[in-house]
């Protein structure tokens, strides 16, 4: 077969010579390469033969052009109006068969001329004819019984073994209609339930620690031990229906130690440290020794410091190394238990190992205390050393000035200078200096032999340190401390030779200077040293009030106030700026302006008894009593002890013709001032005017017993018995006379001894005291004995006439007395008969 021509079925094969085949000249342009079989000649079997789902033999045969000239890429550029897309909306053919199935859609035939559709050669081609490649693989799927075959191996999206023939296709799966709905969770399932009942203790936790955060103690416990009481039914089902191994120890432990946590907050320590426990013996908790701190620390709260000692003990013996802040604030609270039970020496102990391990200032100040309480005086000085030498870990405040103008950096240092880093690191270094300064305070008198020495020494310690601005600052202290000693004149020295110095505290010192020399009244001084302190610091609101008080004791009132009001600009809601203005504004005679500044005041201090008795007084004064009324009211509201408050408020009431009303007020004052006898005398007068005689009777005879001498109390009573025709009116003479006698003996008395001690000084003290003596012996041999009843020798009446300490009262109305007479100037008359009643 190796030199037998190739068979017709096979042309296009080869490089499209004439020699292949017989009766190819035949064909017609659009049907080349396609030609019968030559009769009698076998032909091998074709390289890709393909069979269609008819079972008839398909060939796609293209035979090369005529020309000699082979051209291999000719027919790429020919359109072919199979491709044409921009058309198939008005495509009946295309529509058809996107509405239909494939299989549907009537074929095509193909056919050759001069054959007929029964022949052999006859192809037919429909929509998905089997096309041969050149790999022999088909390139789309035909049709078989209406099934649609797959284009590839793998099954495609929307094609099925079983589909129906006449079928379409189906990429979005609408035919499937909608996906089932998810399986339920069977809520009645013991695992869903106990993941139900999981969640519900998790959230009780939860909201029980956010209201203990919010300050709302009670209901964080309750919240607790609805937490407690849910994970116990938890538990409970959870061993019915799994091992002891699946129990949730996290969930147990955090509801146990929130539990006694909320016990804590709300001070039920028996119940705390019962829970802590709980948790501490469990030995299924693995870190529930750590707890044993929070035992302590309610050990210390309840002031049993040796088992505080204990529990902190036992906690520090599980916690290892790796902990190592932990381990250091357990051995201050260690350290603080020693200290509270008097154990120096223990607490030394502690507080050494600190500072040997990693040194902080609260460790470094107890330290010097704990020195300072057994009284060793080097050891505080070396613990003071080791509190100097602890790093305050906070950069110097130059960062935060700028150095140049750039714009954006600017704005970054004005944004982290307030930062809470920044203010952080403030308050770090505002306790570092107070610690030392406390310190310094509390050694410099013990560590040396005197405390000016002591303080020196401190002084260069802090100097030669990184604390070298607070050695002015112990200045400053040093010179207070004398001024607590009243030793004034070292504390001026001390004083003046810090404000020569150029430092920050130069202004702190010219004021207290300043403060000295008016206390001093040394005005002049005072006021130099004012100015020296507001030349450092013109915002300096003490300088200013020293300044301003100094003109104002010089008489210089307009620069006194021209000071406060500065002063006042600085410290709008300055109390005592705003008083002294007023006050200055009173001494100018200007009330108006003093009321509208003691008026601010009041919005400042509006429960200030001093200020609004100042305003009464000034509505007093211009005369406006309901106004002043109020105010005073106001006062004695705030401060019912003022004397001058009550007796205006009395005296008000007395004015008003409301004596009953007065009498609350001058018993108060009776109440305050028992010893003297003017403010119940006011109480009895108040009975008197109201008409109550019988309850003023018994006040003057309880005012009698008390103070049995007074000469007014015994002419009330006399005047009131005399008008209410009493029998005692007698003895209360008789008290008055002999009360009189010894008044004019008394003053006699006195009188005659101011004479004798001029006489002595002119003429010498031995004949006079024998005179003297002499005089007195006379006297009192002439009164009468004790017990005997007092007569005079003359017959000189009785004065019962007495001052009302009310003053005069209020003359009544004449109004029935004019009445009377224009009665009887009628009654005079006749009455005629038109006068007479019909």
């Amino acid at each position: 077969m190796r030199g037998a021509p190739p068979c017709p079925g096979n042309a296009g094969r080869g490089t499209g010579s004439r020699e292949w085949g017989t009766g190819t000249e035949d064909l017609g342009q659009e049907s080349r390469g396609v030609g019968p079989p030559v009769p009698g000649v076998a032909c091998p079997p074709p390289l890709s033969p393909r069979r269609s789902r008819s079972g008839k033999m398909m060939q796609n045969v293209r035979l090369a052009p005529e020309n000699e000239e082979d051209d291999l890429y000719s027919g790429y550029n020919d359109y072919n109006p199979m491709f044409d897309t921009e058309d198939l909306e008005n495509d009946a053919a295309f529509q058809q068969a996107a509405r239909t199935s494939h299989g549907r859609r009537p074929p095509v035939t193909a056919k050759i001329p001069g054959t007929s559709s029964s022949s052999p050669l006859a192809t037919g081609f429909g929509p998905k004819a089997t096309l041969s490649s050149s790999m022999g693989r088909p390139m789309t799927g035909g049709i078989q019984d209406g099934v649609s075959r797959p284009m590839t191996a793998v099954q495609a999206a929307g094609y099925t073994k079983a589909a129906v023939r006449g079928s379409s296709f189906d990429s979005l799966g609408r035919v499937r209609g909608p996906a089932p709905p998810l399986e339920k969770k069977n809520s009645d399932s013991p695992e869903e339930r106990m993941r139900q009942l999981e969640k519900k203790v998790n959230e009780l936790v939860e909201e029980s620690c956010i209201a203990n955060s919010c300050g709302d103690l009670k209901l964080a416990l309750e919240k607790a031990k609805e937490a407690g009481r849910q994970e116990r039914e938890l538990l409970r089902q959870r061993e019915q229906i799994a091992p002891p191994e699946n129990i949730n120890l996290d969930l147990t432990f955090s509801v146990l130690l929130n539990l006694a946590s909320q016990y804590d907050a709300n001070e039920m320590y028996s119940e705390a440290l019962t829970t802590y426990e709980v948790i501490v013996k469990n030995k299924m908790f693995t870190n529930g020794g750590i707890l044993k701190v929070n035992m302590g620390n309610i050990y210390f709260k309840q002031r049993n410091y040796s088992k505080a000692i204990k529990f902190y003990r036992m906690a520090l013996d599980q916690i290892t190394s790796a902990h190592k802040q932990m381990r250091i604030k357990i051995m201050e609270n260690i350290g603080v238990a020693f200290i509270k039970t008097g154990q120096y020496v223990d607490a030394i102990s502690s507080f050494e190992d600190i500072m040997s391990i990693s040194p902080n200032l609260k460790a470094g100040f107890n330290l010097i205390l704990s020195y300072f309480a057994i009284g060793d005086g080097e050891q505080m000085k070396n613990a003071f050393k080791k509190l100097i030498a602890v790093p305050v870990e906070v950069d110097c405040d130059d960062k935060y000035i700028s150095l140049n103008d750039d714009l954006h950096k600017n704005l970054l240092l004005e944004a982290i200078k307030n930062d809470s880093i920044s203010q952080m690191e403030r308050e770090r270094k505002s306790m570092a200096e107070e610690y030392i300064m406390t310190a310094a305070k509390l050694i410099a008198p013990v560590i040396e032999t005197s405390f000016a020495v002591g303080y020196d020494w401190c002084v260069n310690v802090v100097k030669a340190s990184q604390y070298v601005e607070l050695a002015n600052d112990l200045e400053i202290n040093k010179a207070t401390t004398y001024l607590r000693q009243q030793n004034f004149n070292q504390a001026l020295e001390t004083l003046k030779m810090l404000v020569k110095k150029d430092s920050r505290v130069k202004s702190a010192a010219a004021t207290n200077l300043s403060c000295l020399y008016y206390l001093g009244n040394d005005l002049e001084q005072a006021t130099d040293y004012a100015d020296l302190a507001v030349n450092s610091d013109r915002h300096n609101p003490a300088a200013l009030t020293n300044k301003g008080l100094a003109y104002k004791k010089l008489n210089r009132i307009g620069e006194a106030l021209d000071f406060f009001l500065k002063f006042h600009a600085i410290l709008p809601n300055s109390a005592q700026v705003l008083f002294q203005i007023a006050s200055i504004y009173e001494i100018m005679e200007d009330p108006n302006q003093a009321i509208e500044w003691l008026l601010r005041l009041i919005s400042v201090v509006p429960t200030d008894p001093h200020v609004l008795s100042k305003l009464g007084k000034l509505y007093d004064n211009e005369g406006d009593k309901s106004q002043a009324f109020h105010y005073y009211y106001e006062s004695y509201r705030y401060f019912p002890s003022n004397i001058e408050v009550i007796e205006w408020l009395g005296a008000y009431y007395i004015d008003t013709q409301f004596c009953e009303k007065a009498i609350e007020y001058f018993e108060r004052a009776a109440l305050i001032l028992p010893t003297q006898v003017k403010w119940q005398l006011m109480v009895a007068s108040c009975y008197r005017r109201s008409g109550n005689y019988q309850k003023a009777l018994e006040k003057y005879k309880v005012i009698h017993r008390k103070f049995p001498e007074n000469v007014e109390c015994l002419r009330f009573l006399v005047r009131l018995c005399t008008d209410m025709g009493l029998k005692e009116v007698q003895e209360y003479e008789t008290k008055l006379k002999k009360v009189e006698k010894l008044k004019e003996i008394r003053e006699q008395r006195v009188k005659s001894g101011r004479d004798d001690s001029a006489r002595n000084r002119r003429e010498g003290s031995d004949d006079s005291s024998g005179t003297k003596g002499e005089r007195l012996t006379a006297k009192l041999k002439a009164l009468p004995g004790t017990n005997e009843p007092y007569e005079s020798s003359s017959s000189k009446e009785i004065d019962a006439s007495y001052v009302d300490p009310l003053g005069p009262q209020a003359e009544r109305p004449r109004t029935a007395a004019r009445k009377r007479a224009e009665e009887d100037d009628f009654a005079d008359e006749e009455l005629g008969e038109d006068l007479l009643p019909e």
